[in-house]
């Protein structure tokens, strides 16, 4: 608030000696009277040199200009404050004098405390108006004020600047007739925002694709709202539009969206390069696995054609034909089941990518199906020295399962356990129901998928003893062609693509698997979602 001592006022009355009694009373209240004009045209000079802190303005003056006119210049050319001081109180003159917004309006004759709080209060006012002005012309977004009847109130700086429009050439206008908004898709005028506003009585939000057409016709994305405003009573008064150019935040959307784009095609770009090397590993090793069993077999025929056609002297030399197309007959027999096993796995794996693997749902008593289903590999394990051991509860209930991949997967995972079982080693096969997320206990490494089975679960463990593999190796045992290391040769045979198999089809059947070594056994866990009848 300014101090009274600092507060100076300009008197317009073109009566002398009124206005000689109100500057004594002005005086006499601490106020600095800076001069007094009578007439219109002066008094507008007068108050651009001197810059006063209030006008006391009386309506009648002298010259063309009345006091209404003068007041109206005075504020929205100065900003000085006007209270006018007048006697007169018919309907038209305050209907026009209210048009102007005056800060008061006192009845002659005045009386000094009268005039003490109408100065006061206009001083105040005043103030809480400049503060209001001063945040809303600072404010990065551009604020449009509208009457019921749309006509414009205020600009604040930054919607002058944004619409091309200053304030004092559009105060009164209607705003739809300067300041007008369009849709970006279709460049089309919309309905105006603070009409929508005041017939919607809420808050309109403008949307994304939303143009303001400027002063020169130019476009510029906006975004923010309009909303209504209301008196006291809470009754509408018109609306104000909030609203911001919008072109650097769509830029840096735009620029976001192309480097987001630009890393996507960087990551398909790597996807795809490692998808061709794979695809050249997956062809140069498959032509490796084709080609070596069609050499074998080749040689074998070859052997085989000239042994049967070379004729045999005596019955030692037939029996020793015998025994030598015997053997290429198993060979020829091994190596096409190895060649099959690899056209089997390959195309299984694919119909599984393409999700076409057919499943079967056949109800089971495990009890009965799996011992017939491990009795051969017993019978291995018996050969090779080893121990079998099948564990499954007696009252496990029915479940339903596709028994075709159920098979598939105990013999992939008996089949590796046979071969890389030493003699006098373990191996055991337990079958138990299992809750969601129940995983062997105390693994010391892992790998596997991470697909989260929904209850009720099937948990088949496979482990067995004499094996124990680095991290390294668990980590790399379910990719394609890979084979667990070993000295013996033998070992090696098959094709690399079984655990990669199972792996894909227990996936296939929204399953997990994982694989774990430790203190001399390798533990395959399998877990399936299954019905439970």
């Amino acid at each position: 608030m300014i101090a009274d001592a600092l507060i100076r006022i300009l008197i317009v009355e073109d009566e002398y000696i009124l206005a000689i009694i109100l500057k004594e009373n002005l005086e006499s209240l601490g106020y600095e009277v800076l001069d007094i004009i009578d007439s219109g045209e002066i008094a507008m000079a007068t108050a651009a040199r001197l810059r006063p802190n209030l006008v006391l303005m009386d309506i009648r003056l002298r010259g063309e200009t009345d006091g209404i006119q003068a007041a109206e210049q005075i504020w929205q050319e100065l900003q000085i404050p006007v209270i006018y001081v007048t006697g007169y109180s018919d309907r038209s003159t305050v209907a026009r004098a209210t048009l102007t917004s005056p800060f008061g309006y006192i009845l002659k004759p005045v009386r000094e405390k009268e005039l003490y709080v109408a100065i006061q209060t206009a001083l105040h006012q005043y103030e809480r108006e400049q503060f209001l002005n001063a945040v809303l012309q600072s404010m990065g977004d551009g604020v449009i004020v509208v009457d019921m009847d749309l006509r414009i109130q205020y600009l604040n700086q930054m919607a002058e600047f944004l619409t091309g429009w200053p304030l004092a050439e559009v105060r009164g206008r209607s705003v739809t007739e300067v300041i007008c908004f369009m849709d970006e898709s279709s460049q089309e005028i919309i309905e105006h925002p603070a009409y929508s506003a005041i017939q919607q009585n809420s808050t309109i939000y403008l949307n994304g694709h939303t143009l303001l057409v400027t002063r020169d016709g130019n476009t510029i994305p906006v975004a923010d709202s309009a909303t209504p405003l209301k008196n006291h009573q809470g009754e509408l008064t018109g609306s104000v539009i909030v609203f911001r150019d919008d072109t650097q935040r769509r830029l840096l959307e735009e620029r976001n969206f192309a480097t987001e784009r630009a890393q996507l095609l960087e990551t398909q770009m790597s996807e795809l390069q490692r998808l061709d090397a794979l695809k050249d590993d997956f062809l140069a090793t498959t032509s490796h696995e084709l080609r070596t069993p069609l050499a074998n077999i080749k040689m074998a025929i070859s052997v085989l054609q000239e042994r049967l056609t070379r004729s045999a002297s005596s019955a030692i030399e037939q029996g020793t034909n015998a025994q030598a197309i015997d053997r290429y007959f198993t060979i020829l027999r091994d190596q096409c089941d190895q060649e099959l096993r690899l056209v089997n796995d390959l195309l299984d794996m694919r119909s599984m990518q393409a999700d076409a693997y057919h499943l079967d749902p056949t109800p089971l008593q495990l009890q009965d199906w799996l011992p017939s289903i491990t009795e051969s590999f017993r019978e291995r394990s018996a050969l090779q020295q080893q121990e079998f051991q099948l564990e499954i509860a007696p009252d496990f209930p029915a479940i339903v399962a596709d028994p075709s991949s159920l098979n598939r997967i105990i013999s992939e995972l008996l089949n590796n356990a046979c071969k890389y079982t030493p003699p006098n080693g373990t191996i055991q096969v337990i079958a138990q129901p299992a809750a969601l997320g129940v995983t062997a206990p105390a693994l010391t490494a892992t790998s596997g998928i991470s697909v989260t089975p929904p209850m009720p679960a099937f948990q088949l463990i496979v482990r067995n003893s004499g094996v124990d593999l680095a991290r390294e190796e668990l980590l790399k045992i379910f990719d394609p062609f890979y084979r667990i290391p070993s000295k013996n040769p033998w070992k090696q045979r098959g094709t690399g693509l079984g655990l990669a198999l199972i792996k894909k089809l227990v996936a296939y059947l929204q399953g997990t698997i994982a694989v774990t070594s430790d203190q001399g056994w390798i533990n395959f866990i399998v877990q399936l979602p299954i019905d439970i009848s």
